[in-house]
């Protein structure tokens, strides 16, 4: 498979805070790889130099070919830790807002999105307003409003971490095979070591600050049953287990 994100030799600081050093990063198209690490070690800072938001300091980082930001932005959607969705616009309108971005008409974003709600569980709510909707509902606004958008790179940052631990886990289930369907290519970034081997290929440890990649370990994407099945399975307690040591350990050693 042909590699869609790389990042070779990236480095970055705020200041004289070096925050990222010496990150090497490959993912192939269509995979999705999670990326686990102390909190203030570099993750969120990855995904914005992924995405065109920022520039590093040294490196070179490619989406889809381009190392530009420009062209890196243009190849990536985003979707950020809390839904962002706006109060005044229905769930609809809401998940159209990616298209009416990219030009699309008022009515045609609408029937884009439209055709994604009840694929997504949200038949009938099209036009509930999000103070009206769940805190999972509200979510899977946001990942219409991000898939449909058409961009061959998902950058998810903690895109579960807003929720309780009950509707976390069937946004997990629901995630799974709907990521598969969208056919992106996908970094993760998240806190719950569950969250990140049952939804990756892959799974990166960031080490603390500096960050840099020490390790990854194979996910439990394509593994067979539920969620329930998979998380209670021994192969995946042992990667649990490996990666919660890796974690404790500060994410091991160069």
């Amino acid at each position: 498979m042909s590699v869609t994100v790389s990042a070779r030799g990236l480095s970055h600081s705020y200041g004289s805070l070096d925050v990222l050093s010496g990150i090497e990063l490959e993912i192939e198209a269509g995979e999705i790889l999670a990326l686990v690490g102390a909190s203030g070690c570099g993750k969120s800072t990855l995904l914005e130099l992924l995405g065109g938001l920022r520039e590093p300091d040294s490196g070179v980082v490619e989406v889809a070919g381009r190392s530009d930001g420009p062209g890196r932005l243009a190849n990536c959607a985003w979707m950020p830790q809390r839904d962002c969705l706006l109060p005044w616009y229905s769930a609809l309108d809401n998940a159209a807002l990616a298209l009416l971005n990219q030009g699309q008409s008022k009515s045609e974003a609408r029937r884009a999105a439209e055709r994604k709600f009840e694929h997504f569980g949200l038949a009938g709510f099209e036009d509930a307003r999000p103070g009206e909707l769940s805190g999972g509902m509200r979510q899977r606004v946001a990942f219409i409003r991000t898939l449909i958008s058409g961009k061959p790179v998902l950058l998810l940052d903690e895109p579960l971490a807003a929720l309780d631990a009950i509707t976390r886990a069937e946004l997990q289930e629901w995630l799974a095979p709907t990521l598969s369907e969208a056919g992106a290519t996908v970094l993760m970034v998240t806190h719950d070591v569950e969250e990140a081997i049952y939804l990756a290929d892959r799974v990166a440890v960031l080490s603390p600050r500096p960050g840099h990649i020490v390790t990854t370990i194979e996910g439990a994407r394509h593994a067979p049953g539920t969620r329930a099945e998979v998380v209670s399975s021994p192969d995946f307690n042992r990667s649990r287990e490996e990666l919660l040591g890796l974690l404790r350990s500060g994410g091991g050693s160069r």
